[in-house]
């Protein structure tokens, strides 16, 4: 009998019998749609019978760029189930920064907005890619693009592909320091294997709710949140993007919540948000940024919950968490998980550090993701050979045995949960008329953690204006990429070696996003 290691790990159980196909999976506030986990095998059956129908093969990628929706997640496991890779893209990117991707990956089908069809159609006929179209639900049939109306005609009854624990399930890419993006390539074991852990550590249950705020194409809106959920055969409430406003209109009917620092930043600002409105919620659980300490405390004087911080990445899933009974340690991201191996290392030679020592962190277990897309000198180069993954995170372990991130060995930025990688930025803005050279930031920014600011240097004789700057850069690069600020300088800060001093730059500007 085929088995599709994933799909079967995450719902056979909750399929196989008529109790469980009827119980609830989610609510849809914002139409009043309820759906059961037999109408989550039916939808996904009838999109993986229309990938088929495309040609979408056992190994075929195929890339989704389109609004938050539940089709959505069901188009998720319908290329799961199909066989194929599921490559889901940031809705915030354009298209010639999807172009990238689409040359890359190669996949058989892309997804996208209905409203961007004709952004794409002469780069997927280039490149020889289908296609099809995903929208918002917006009437009680599955409507809103090609894709969606194919999915209306196509059988619900479909034959999962067999698939192995070794097998590909998805590609996310996660561009690095260089500028150029890479695709980490995540197993059907990599991912069932941390969705269970995530479930028993965070003592998830069918009688869960978890309020679903959060976006869909990266591994914490999609890979935990809707995994974990699936995994305990609990049910969610499916909100289309975070609101301070709708999350307190839903969440009397919650049992647990996850999010990045800027959800609870802004919760803490609303005057509502108390402890009588969230008295009866079991978990808080924050991740994909830094949780600043003193979000921590408000929040826990504000509800009477400590936010439970975690830590993970695309090439990983989730490393550690802060335990659900006992200490929630505020600046630390806890424990490693069970069956996850956790050491610190000197950065110059990849010895291991006693503990409290500051160094690299390193990673091993089955949640480590297989390498990268079409680059096996670079997943070189990121392993050890021992199996260890060189997470580029510098950190320490304390002497209670939590794990502190104390910075970043690469300059990547988190802002608002976002990776934000300064060479793509830099590359972009140097192309600039009138700049010579520049260096992007991130500093202190009290609702994203990060924000991002770009320091200029100008041509000789030229005129860097702010605004005419940012006005020239903005329909080239997602919006949660770009600049807060622009300041320009007569020159950058460099060591004996030439290097730029972006530390001295992260120093000088630390205050410049205050307010």
């Amino acid at each position: 009998m085929a088995r599709n290691f994933l799909f079967d790990g995450l719902l056979a159980d909750k399929l196989a019998t008529p109790e469980g196909r009827n119980a609830l999976f989610a609510t849809l506030p914002d139409d009043g749609r309820r759906y059961s986990y037999g109408d989550v095998e039916d939808v996904s059956g009838r999109f993986a019978n229309v990938l088929s129908g495309l040609g979408v093969k056992p190994g075929d990628r195929v890339a989704v760029q389109v609004p938050k929706s539940i089709e959505a997640i069901m188009l998720y496991l319908a290329v799961v189930r199909a066989g194929a890779v599921f490559l889901p893209l940031n809705t915030g990117y354009t298209p010639a920064e999807i172009e990238y991707f689409l040359d890359n990956a190669s996949p058989r089908v892309f997804v996208c907005d209905p409203k961007k069809r004709t952004d794409y159609e002469a780069l997927t006929d280039r490149l020889g890619i289908r296609l099809e179209t995903m929208g918002v639900w917006q009437t009680h049939e599955i409507s809103g693009g090609s894709l969606n109306d194919a999915g209306l005609a196509a059988p619900a009854a479909f034959d999962s592909v067999d698939r192995a624990a070794e097998d590909l399930a998805a590609i996310l890419y996660t561009s690095g320091t260089t500028g150029r993006s890479k695709g980490a390539m995540l197993t059907h074991a990599n991912l069932l294997s941390n969705a269970e852990t995530l479930v028993d550590v965070w003592r998830f249950t069918k009688d869960d709710v978890l309020l679903h705020a959060l976006p869909i194409f990266h591994t914490h809106g999609l890979f935990v949140a809707t995994n974990v959920v699936l995994g305990a055969g609990a049910s969610m409430i499916f909100l289309p993007g975070f609101s301070a406003e709708a999350v307190i209109a839903n969440i009397a009917d919650a049992t647990a919540m996850m999010g990045v620092p800027t959800f609870y930043t802004r919760l803490v600002d609303e005057p509502a948000f108390d402890r009588e409105l969230v008295g009866h919620m079991r978990l808080f659980v924050s991740g994909s940024a830094p949780l600043l300490a003193e979000t921590h405390v408000l929040f826990e004087q504000r509800t009477g919950h400590r936010i439970l911080e975690r830590y993970g990445m695309t090439e990983t899933n989730m490393n550690t968490s802060n335990p659900y009974d006992g200490e929630r340690k505020a600046g630390t991201v806890g424990f490693p998980l069970p069956g996850v191996e956790l050491r610190i290392v000197a950065a110059e030679d990849g010895h291991v550090l006693p503990q409290g020592e500051i160094g690299i962190i390193e990673v091993k277990g089955p949640n480590v993701f297989a390498g990268y897309w079409q680059m096996p000198e670079k997943t070189k180069e990121e392993f050890r050979d021992d199996g260890f993954f060189i997470t580029g995170d510098v950190g320490v372990i304390d002497p209670d045995g939590y794990v502190q991130i104390v910075g970043r060995s690469k300059d990547l930025i988190i802002s608002g949960g976002y990776n934000i990688y300064p060479k793509e930025l830099e590359l972009l803005l140097d192309e600039e008329q009138g700049v010579l050279e520049s260096a992007v930031i991130g500093v202190p920014h009290a609702d994203f953690g990060e924000g991002v600011v770009a320091v200029l240097v100008p041509r000789p004789g030229a005129l860097l204006d702010e605004a005419a700057v940012l006005d020239s850069i903005r329909p080239k690069i997602a919006r949660f990429k770009q600049p807060k600020r622009i300041v320009v300088v007569d020159e950058l800060p460099r060591n004996t070696m030439g290097k730029v001093q972006k530390n001295l730059l992260r120093e000088t500007y630390r205050d410049l996003l205050k307010g």
